[in-house]
């Protein structure tokens, strides 16, 4: 193990787990201003664009592979559009032995202010349970089985063969052609197709700018550098960035030249818990 990945496995190590209403908060703006605007995919697709444009970017001393979920390490954020916790929720969440997460004060008061009150009713849960047979309450309530996103965001990891093939701008154009082939008028389900793609162009964009964001922070810290070694790498994590998810990747564990002993990976995981 190398002294790089000593100290970063030190520090996930003895980082608390904390819990991040950031994202909470930003997703709570965006539906208060816009709810009702557009169609359900442009509206989730621009809320996932309001994340990637606003969302606190990190990069630790000593990283190669950057991208947090969180505004900073180890913290975890929320989806109050899923399940919005309660303040009594994030009160066991702080205390309990294990697998705390502890929540800020300033936290507590945006969830019982602000993220509470606006999503009470309206969260994707509370939507579906209204809709299920009392069969289907009273199988859960026994404990028969659970449901996903009680726990956790959907969302699925599909870097398969096309991704590294194109990237996203190959897959904007794949989009453009299936829009161009639309017909409006003869097909019903037209209009809905329409929406849909169109949701997925904005979504592109935004994972594309998030990375954009990701490459400004490295060139920044770049400028700041005094250490030559750590100028080079945080040179090399702006060029990433710059070109993937946008390009398909342009090295394939290659030996990174900024230190001779590192294994550049495929692609930079800046997109990692934006889903």
């Amino acid at each position: 193990m190398t002294e790089r990945v000593q100290k970063l496995r030190k520090e996930s190590h003895e980082t608390p787990v904390t819990l991040s209403l950031e994202r909470a908060e930003l997703i709570t703006d965006f539906y208060q201003q816009n709810d009702g605007r557009y169609s359900v995919p442009v509206m989730r697709a621009k809320a996932f664009e309001h994340l990637c444009r606003h969302k606190s970017i990190w990069i630790g001393q000593g990283e190669l592979v950057v991208g947090e979920r969180g505004p900073r390490p180890k913290a975890v954020s929320t989806y109050p559009e899923l399940t919005c916790h309660s303040e009594q929720d994030l009160r066991i969440l702080g205390t309990r032995s294990k697998t705390r997460y502890a929540t800020s004060k300033e936290d507590m008061a945006a969830s019982r202010e602000r993220i509470i009150p606006f999503w009470q009713g309206r969260t994707m849960r509370e939507r579906i349970f209204s809709r299920l047979p009392e069969e289907w309450k009273a199988a859960y309530d026994a404990g028969v089985f659970t449901e996903f996103m009680e726990q956790r965001a959907p969302g699925h990891t599909t870097f398969d063969g096309k991704f590294y093939a194109k990237g996203l701008n190959g897959f904007k154009q794949d989009i453009a052609a299936s829009m161009a082939s639309l017909d409006l008028g003869a097909d019903r389900a037209a209009a809905a197709k329409q929406e849909e793609l169109e949701a997925m162009r904005i979504a592109c964009d935004a994972a594309i700018l998030f990375a954009e964001r990701h490459a400004e922070l490295a060139e920044r810290k770049e400028a700041e550098e005094d250490d030559p070694e750590r100028k080079r790498e945080l040179a090399r994590i702006a060029a990433n960035c710059r070109r993937v998810p946008a390009k398909h990747p342009g090295t394939s564990g290659k030996r990174c030249r900024c230190t001779g002993s590192c294994t550049l990976p495929q692609s930079p995981s800046s997109m990692d818990g934006m889903r």
